[in-house]
């Protein structure tokens, strides 16, 4: 079993005397990154590709931080890793490598999965990932051998279907911090319980996503679905949204040691380039790790290819 934090296409990424923070505004002609703890806004450098990039020393895990563009408004992190103050608070810096996992977890074939779906905020009275875990034993008792787990992506507010996701890095702080999630993972292998993610590809919740702002190319106008313009999966400039989204998967399986991924509303992501998002993602992932890994998706089109 390989795991290793994946190189992500933006985001804060903790390195050994700093740390790194790159974004994507397209549409921006200046962005600074600014720092919560002294009010400072540093001058981030533009990269190819309409990236925004600056690396900062003496900070580390724990900063808090936003994105500063070029009329004064302060944006989160779209990478965030972690929200602990909600979709419109800072980004907190998060060292995907300061969990010590201890387990070795070979994964469950398919054949032996029966799958529990379950919502982290009403699975118990408290709501959080860390009180799932004194019901694992239950569910194994039951006879559950995999769980998957509603969407988690920070959603505004401390009570969600989990569907209005709008950072889909950062698991929402309502249930807990990065590590409670590690450990509720963890745990469940422990007991011979393999880890799903509900992941939500198709759209953005409204309230609490900033793209428009500074990337209104993550959207394109010419396909619609029902909650407005369609991911820019196929248009001009889709390949940086292409990469963030595979980036996410990865990032679930390989910072988190999933077991797979449900995929949202497939029928609602339109692609039209020669290779579809979800078999590119699909590949990668695959390609990611030698356990096994499960792909599950809704499709309201019942498009038997996608089996």
């Amino acid at each position: 079993m390989t795991h290793s934090a994946p190189h992500l296409n933006q985001g804060a990424t903790v390195e050994a005397d700093g740390v790194r923070f790159r974004l994507w505004a397209p549409v921006c002609d200046s962005v600074a990154l600014f720092l919560e703890a002294d009010g400072q806004a540093v001058p981030m450098q533009k990269q190819p590709g309409e990236f925004y990039e600056v690396f900062v020393q003496g900070v580390g895990a724990g900063t808090l931080y936003r994105y500063q563009l070029h009329d004064g408004l302060q944006v989160p992190d779209p990478a965030s890793r972690y929200q602990p103050q909600d979709v419109h608070g800072p980004s907190e810096g998060i060292d995907p490598n300061g969990y010590d996992w201890t387990e070795s977890w070979p994964g469950r074939p398919w054949n032996e999965i029966v799958l529990y779906e379950l919502h982290v905020g009403a699975f118990t009275r408290e709501g959080t990932f860390w009180a799932a875990i004194d019901k694992l034993d239950h569910l194994a008792g039951l006879g559950v051998t995999a769980i998957e787990i509603m969407p988690i992506s920070d959603f505004p507010g401390g009570r969600n279907w989990g569907y209005d996701g709008v950072l889909p890095y950062a698991p929402d702080s309502s249930y807990g911090r990065p590590d409670d999630l590690r450990a509720l993972v963890e745990a469940a292998h422990t007991r011979g319980i393999a880890v799903l993610l509900d992941v939500v590809y198709n759209h953005f919740g409204p309230d609490g996503n900033y793209l428009p702002v500074y990337a209104p190319t993550f959207f394109a106008e010419r396909h619609k679905t029902p909650w407005g313009a369609a991911i820019n999966y196929d248009g001009q400039h889709a390949e940086p949204v292409r990469e963030f989204v595979i980036c996410n998967a990865l990032y679930w399986i390989e910072e988190f040691h999933l077991d797979g991924l449900r995929f949202d509303a497939v029928h609602a992501i339109i692609d039209d380039s020669d290779k579809h998002l979800l078999d590119e993602l699909a590949e990668r992932v695959r390609a990611s790790d030698d356990r096994p890994l499960h792909l599950l998706l809704e499709n309201e089109d019942n498009d038997p290819t996608r089996l």
